[in-house]
């Protein structure tokens, strides 16, 4: 029996080892390849907008379709109303804007004792070396429940 414990501990011991090497390489592949290189947000930014362009291609000709009406005076239509739209729209703040606005609920956190000062240095130093999407962005905290609400 003591040879079957034995048994049952090296393969619990060679599978805990296994979980652990994969959950140390995953990662680490991950981030490898997120820095891997600079054009893949760029490509990631395309494909995007592709998509999109697609999806509103579709919808206008499901629209046309519906309405008995060419394609075209669908799309034509769509981009007048977003032109006249445009002006209603608030402005998306620039990158110095958002870095700024970070920097400032960052300094309001250490004041409330919610963060050490080198925390907030380590977290702007990543938005500023890119590695942060910011505030508002995919991923940031800007919505409800985000770090611009407390």
């Amino acid at each position: 029996m003591s040879r079957t414990i034995r048994k049952k501990h090296l393969l619990a011991g060679f599978a805990a080892a296994g979980l652990l090497g994969v959950g140390i390489a995953a990662p680490t592949v991950a981030f490898a390849a997120d820095g891997a290189s600079p054009s893949a947000s760029a490509s990631a930014e395309t494909d995007r907008e592709q998509r999109r362009a697609d999806r509103q291609a579709e919808f206008a000709e499901a629209l046309a379709t519906e309405l008995g009406v060419s394609t075209d005076q669908v799309t034509a239509a769509l981009e007048k109303l977003r032109e006249q739209r445009k002006d209603e729209r608030p402005e998306r703040p620039d990158a110095t804007d958002r870095q700024a606005a970070l920097k400032e609920r960052l300094d309001r956190a250490v004041e409330d004792g919610k963060l050490t000062r080198e925390q907030a240095d380590a977290i702007i130093a990543a938005a500023e070396a890119g590695v942060l999407p910011g505030p508002g962005g995919r991923g940031g905290h800007g919505g409800p429940g985000g770090l611009g609400d407390k």
